[in-house]
């Protein structure tokens, strides 16, 4: 008989589709695919992505309208967040009442596929949902009661209640290394009664090998010292972030520093080459012509031209978040400059600098320091990573295919 999974995606951001997918392709090595079906649950541009990776069974994707933060200027917006807890804002219903329609059709969608099994990245209904019909699930998380800092007391009730629901699931699995090797360890703060739920399973690793693959863009980066600078996150994450980086790079001490930046949007137009002179090209005429550049612009990276642009940076420019830091610092052995946009990042950029992996900047002025710092002490910085490295265990979705094989 065919074993259904329901793989439930919350989706503010990009980490749990990512996590989800490195997940899919390490279950088909450990199950016989035609004795489980997956079918898999999120909304919005999370929903978009995955009509367009399994365009051959779209019955098996279905669309739930998630509770989500309001956007503000720079990632969610608190004020605008509190309101709709009780009012309609920017055309969303208050947020009880998308609890409600958002439970209710979870609700409908587990009596009508009958799941054996559920695993939910980010979504706690899910784990509410499935309690209920005594259905077995799986929570994948690098959070749980996460420290709160900027005097955010107000989130405290919202933590314990959203904490509350993740111990509805019967497994809590941490993408992440076990003890003392926790990146996330300030944003999870487990309780020793509920020890027994909790498995460290590692990071959801994305290895990619690119030996003797033509990434053009190689003709421009060999040879060179630069930073990468990455955008991330959702869409007022993404530019908050750009223009962060643009005040930086306008800075007199960094006009030189060679970068290349990643907007992470599917916009060609984006691609460009800037020369020392200030000159734009295209990626094409930068390599046909060998300029010397100062920034390459680009819309959307490859996941081979990442791991090119990480193999041979010299740090990495983020905002913190989880999936990203475990790649860089454990896989790619690179430092990291962290400019935090959320309390979750602040905690994981937090103890990374603790460990000597890596600098928190809460402002352009610091970014700056941090850039010249580290240039500076670079191999103090790797030896650091070196000896982490070592204890980064990057088999997470691995192991989760494992415990999901034996649950079944």
């Amino acid at each position: 008989m065919i074993k259904k999974i329901g793989e439930f995606i919350y989706p503010w951001g990009n980490g749990h589709y990512q996590r989800m997918m490195i997940l899919n392709n390490e279950l088909s090595k450990y199950m016989d695919k035609n004795n489980f079906q997956i079918h898999f649950i999120s909304m919005d541009h999370i929903y978009k992505k995955l009509i367009k990776k399994f365009p051959h069974t779209k019955e098996l994707i279905h669309e739930v309208p998630m509770p989500m933060p309001i956007d503000g200027k720079k990632g969610p917006s608190v004020f605008l967040s509190l309101l709709n807890l009780l009012l309609p804002i920017s055309n969303k219903p208050s947020l009880l009442n998308q609890i409600i329609s958002y439970l209710n059709a979870e609700a409908k969608l587990y009596d009508k596929k009958k799941f054996d099994l559920v695993i939910n990245d980010g979504d706690v209904g899910s784990n509410v949902v499935a309690k209920k019909r005594c259905i077995k699930s799986v929570f994948i998380t690098n959070q749980f009661m996460p420290k709160l800092w900027k005097s955010h007391f107000y989130f405290y009730p919202s933590l314990i209640f959203i904490s509350k629901q993740i111990l509805k699931a019967d497994k809590i699995l941490v993408a992440d290394s076990p003890p003392p090797y926790t990146i996330c360890e300030y944003n999870l703060n487990f309780p020793k009664k509920i020890k027994h739920k909790i498995m460290y399973v590692g990071h959801f690793a994305n290895k990619i090998n690119i030996e003797n693959k033509n990434i053009p863009i190689s003709k421009l980066l060999v040879g060179n010292k630069f930073g990468y600078w990455m955008r991330t996150g959702n869409k007022s994450t993404n530019e908050f972030t750009g223009k962060r980086y643009d005040n930086i790079f306008n800075d007199d001490k960094m006009k030189c520093e060679k970068r290349i930046t990643s907007y992470a949007q599917n916009d060609k137009n984006i691609d460009c080459v800037i020369s020392k002179n200030g000159e734009r090209y295209t990626i094409e005429d930068a390599i046909d012509k060998k300029i010397e550049w100062k920034e390459i612009k680009v819309g959307y990276l490859s996941e081979y031209e990442k791991q090119l642009v990480l193999n041979l940076c010299d740090y990495v420019v983020v905002n913190g978040s989880h999936t990203i830091i475990g790649e860089i610092v454990g896989i790619n052995k690179k430092p990291i400059i962290g400019i935090p946009v959320y309390d979750e990042h602040t905690n994981q950029l937090r103890w990374i600098e603790e460990k000597g992996l890596g600098i928190l900047a809460n402002n352009e002025k610091q970014v700056i320091k941090a850039v010249i710092n580290i240039k500076e002490n670079l191999n103090r910085y790797l030896e650091n990573i070196d000896k982490f490295s070592r204890n980064f265990v990057g088999n997470g979705a691995e192991n989760t295919a494992k415990i999901i094989k034996n649950m079944l």
